[in-house]
């Protein structure tokens, strides 16, 4: 398995795209169930292929990707060789998880109280492996509304 196995709300958002995937495997609903049932490791196989595809798919679309903490933001942009990286520090008792924080730094990214670093280097493994891994991290795929707001006022 290249990524990992979609959760089971995953797997319940994309039934219809699942069902599908097991009728291009000459799998029928009858037949799946039996699966289930009486094989399992089978059963897990299937849903680790489906899961590979999903990921490949979702992970190749992707052009940005973001993860916040309390006081630090870092933005990222994908590329097809390389990976363009934001990093805000925010050096003030402000909480970036909360609206209040966030429309503070989007309001005020030039102060005194922020830190900006930017940074560009190319994949050490691929582009989707990072990304994935950015997200298992806890980054979240996002639109880079963001990340273009912030790159445009620090070039």
């Amino acid at each position: 398995m290249k990524y990992r196995q979609l959760t089971k709300e995953q797997f319940e958002s994309l039934h219809s795209e699942f069902a599908q995937f097991l009728a291009t495997q000459s799998i029928d609903v009858e037949e799946w169930n039996q699966i289930k049932e009486k094989n399992l490791t089978k059963a897990e196989e299937v849903m680790n292929i489906f899961s590979d595809i999903v990921w490949e798919d979702v992970l190749t679309k992707t052009k940005y990707v973001s993860h916040f903490s309390k006081t630090s933001a870092n933005l990222f942009k994908c590329d097809k060789n390389e990976i363009h990286r934001i990093a805000i520090k925010v050096n003030w008792d402000i909480n970036l998880l909360e609206q209040k924080g966030f429309e503070w730094l989007m309001q005020n990214p030039m102060d005194n109280s922020v830190e900006i670093f930017k940074g560009t280097k190319p994949y050490t493994t691929s582009q989707n492996i990072e990304i994935f891994d950015l997200i298992e991290k806890g980054s979240s795929i996002d639109n880079g509304e963001i990340f273009d707001y912030i790159y445009s006022l620090t070039s």
